[in-house]
């Protein structure tokens, strides 16, 4: 039997259009509410220690105005050889991560917490996507066209750079576009967050 989730009120603490797609498809209800906070974390983070704290870091302004809603949060990164990369500060930036994924593969990596009535539960996924080697004028078009200033690795999947140059995607499709949707629904299926 599939779990009934309408009676569930959710805050999705993201103005990311690509999750409020994502939540939407898959049939939830939901309300958008965000807070500007700085997407800080400590040095000592590794991998998907850093979405986890960032989803958290995110979900704490807005947890004293619940009152009986599931708030969700998340953040997504992009991990290639031991470095985090996410959102470009510019044009420039952009060119130089789509260069370093260029003809490589990447981890992208999303971490989602979950609060209700002072209950909490976190979990991230990852999913591994190869790119083939892209061309100096095919990045600069890109940019140009595309704007991927707001995306961790400086692309959507959805757009044409996933449509055009990746080759291989191991795991689930809509983390790289930002929730890990599959394992957000099982989540909500096996914990109690009443």
């Amino acid at each position: 039997m599939l779990p009934n989730f309408s009676n569930l009120e959710i805050i999705l603490g993201s103005t990311s259009p690509r999750r409020s797609q994502i939540l939407s498809d898959a049939g939830f209800k939901f309300q958008i509410k965000s807070k500007n906070i700085e997407e800080e974390y400590p040095n000592s983070l590794f991998k998907e220690e850093i979405p986890l704290f960032l989803a958290n870091l995110k979900a704490q302004p807005l947890i004293e105005y619940l009152q009986d809603e599931l708030l969700i949060t998340a953040d997504t990164i992009v991990w290639l050889n031991n470095e985090v990369i996410g959102k470009p500060k510019d044009k420039i930036d952009a060119y130089h991560i789509l260069t370093k994924l260029s003809g490589k593969t990447h981890e992208v990596i999303t971490g989602v917490f979950l609060y209700k009535n002072g209950k909490s539960s976190n979990f991230f996924d990852v999913t591994e996507v190869t790119f083939r080697n892209l061309e100096e004028e095919e990045i600069k078009r890109y940019i140009d066209q595309f704007q991927p200033m707001d995306k961790a690795g400086a692309y959507g999947i959805q757009d044409w750079i996933g449509l055009t140059t990746v080759t291989k995607i191991n795991g689930c499709y809509y983390n790289v576009m930002g929730l890990p949707m599959p394992k957000l629904y099982q989540q909500l299926s096996n914990i109690s967050l009443t």
